[in-house]
């Protein structure tokens, strides 16, 4: 089993933070929009944000180790048959996933500490707020938020896209790679 990154393919680590990040992502959005529509007397109404905050804080979590995990084991370099258009994309779309996905969080921690309370992740640990004033924050932060999980939403299909089209019109190794087998 092989957990680094090499020059022909990703590490198991690496396939498993991205597909674990991937479906959580989409899990959330899911979770995010569902609990919006809730009604004050639905007995979900204050557990789904407990749940999608703490849930929130762990991908924080998840996202740093894998920013560093990429400092450690780099990912595998552009295949050669990559032309310059489609090298610069690449690294022009997973570097926004990055931030897009860096933004969400960091919104979401603004929202749920606007009163200044901190976030408890599953009663586990608390998060403390530290930005708070009570008021406009958490409206702001709440539509950038909605905003940032739709562009995030829109690029991984993108991202998907891509990927399908490398491995079924291109029929390059690009999508073998990203599941973690070797490219030769």
């Amino acid at each position: 089993m092989q957990w680094r990154n090499s020059p022909e393919r990703y590490g198991h680590l690496s396939v498993l933070i991205h597909w674990l990040v991937a479906l959580t992502v989409y899990g959330m959005f899911g979770l995010g929009l569902w609990m919006v529509t809730l009604g004050y007397y639905d007995g979900w109404y204050h557990k789904a944000p407990e749940l999608h905050k703490s849930i929130g804080m762990l991908v924080l979590l998840v996202m740093v180790i894998r920013v560093l995990w990429r400092f450690i084991s780099p990912p595998p370099p552009p295949l050669a048959s990559y032309t310059r258009l489609t090298r610069i994309s690449a690294v022009a779309a997973h570097m926004l996933l990055y931030v897009l996905l860096f933004a969400i969080l960091f919104s979401g921690y603004l929202i749920s500490t606007a009163d200044g309370k901190p976030i408890s992740v599953f009663g586990l640990f608390d998060v403390p707020a530290t930005i708070s004033d009570f008021g406009a924050q958490a409206d702001l932060a709440g539509t950038l938020h909605l905003w940032l999980a739709w562009g995030v939403v829109i690029l991984s299909v993108l991202h998907g896209l891509a990927a399908l089209k490398h491995h079924f019109i291109d029929k390059d190794v690009t999508l073998k790679r990203m599941l973690g087998k070797p490219s030769r």
